[in-house]
């Protein structure tokens, strides 16, 4: 997915532990449109002022479950990714996924896919014509250094579901629950989706070097005995062998788990691109207007979406999160 803000901000962005930070921080998420007036609108939880990156995690958006029959729901045009892997996740509807590789796949509900666009690649994604509600999340990992320029790769992978008492797993990205994921990732990651029946408490080991992020997707949920509402996330640092979820409600509850060991590289991250400087976002930028750095989107029928303006003055670091 694109960042289609038409003044995106610039952010510097590392995290790591702070043995003062209570055990769960609950990051609230912003609404964004996905372009014009008729446009869907996620919800953006990372990057914030209050938490930009989790483990290599650096963009979160969730949106739905909406209504697209006469909105004509998701159609984000052709767009450039660099230092980057993006992570489509559905819970309902379908999208259908053009990229410069030469990629034709669709995102449906359970089924992950994952590109890298390390030096440069482009794609679009449309919802498909018999998609009534759209409901999912889009991710991004952030690539370490010696990765950033990586060649273009798409990956799928459907897990299968994980039974645990009074709960449901389905890992996408690394290891959890005895079931570990064959998707290659550049930096050690955990992603999964988790359903939990009303009245269960779920007790998870989680490796004790990652911080978590749990993202409230439906219902409510009690994490390190911290409550969490829709569409919230809960950010937990390092040093936790376990992780407790607790489902108090009266309805299912269903969450994405993220998590990866602190991101200690500063990265630079402006629209669609995620370089080290200033001038790393400039080139791409310039790439993408003018270059064939990208490659071509075929099948698609339409314009690729123009770059936005850069700012005025050189994008400047943010400093870390605390």
């Amino acid at each position: 997915m694109s960042n289609t803000e038409t003044h995106p901000a610039e952010m510097n962005c590392a995290a790591g532990p702070d043995g003062t930070r209570p055990a769960l921080q609950v990051l609230t998420p912003r609404d964004v449109p996905l372009g014009g007036p008729r446009a869907m609108r996620v919800r953006r939880t990372l990057p914030q002022r209050a938490r930009t990156l989790i483990g290599a995690w650096c963009f979160a958006d969730h949106y739905g479950p909406d209504d697209v029959s006469a909105s004509g729901g998701m159609d984000v045009a052709p767009h450039p990714h660099t230092g980057l892997q993006t992570v489509s996740w559905l819970f309902s509807g379908e999208i259908e996924h053009r990229d410069s590789l030469g990629s034709h796949a669709y995102v449906r509900p359970g089924e992950l896919n994952l590109m890298t666009g390390g030096h440069g690649i482009c794609h679009s994604e449309v919802s498909t014509p018999g998609t009534t509600t759209l409901h999912g999340v889009q991710l991004w990992v952030a690539l370490p250094g010696e990765h950033r320029d990586a060649p273009r790769d798409f990956q799928h992978h459907v897990p299968e579901p994980v039974q645990l008492e009074g709960a449901r797993a389905r890992v996408f990205l690394g290891t959890l629950a005895g079931d570990t994921s064959p998707v290659r990732t550049f930096t050690p990651l955990l992603g999964a989706e988790l359903t939990l029946l009303p009245g269960t408490t779920l007790t998870l080991d989680v490796d004790p070097a990652f911080e978590h992020g749990v993202l409230v997707d439906r219902g409510t949920v009690t994490a390190h005995g911290t409550p969490l509402k829709h569409a919230e996330m809960g950010y937990a640092p390092p040093n936790h062998p376990t992780l407790t979820l607790t489902n108090d409600g009266p309805d299912e509850t269903r969450l994405i788990l993220l998590g990866g060991p602190p991101f200690e590289e500063e990265i630079v991250m402006w629209w669609n691109f995620i370089g080290r400087s200033h001038e790393d976002i400039a080139k791409a930028r310039r790439d993408w207007m003018e270059g064939d750095r990208f490659g071509v989107v075929t099948g698609y029928e339409g314009d690729r979406l123009p770059a936005p303006e850069l700012p005025t003055i050189a994008l400047k670091p943010r400093g870390r999160a605390r």
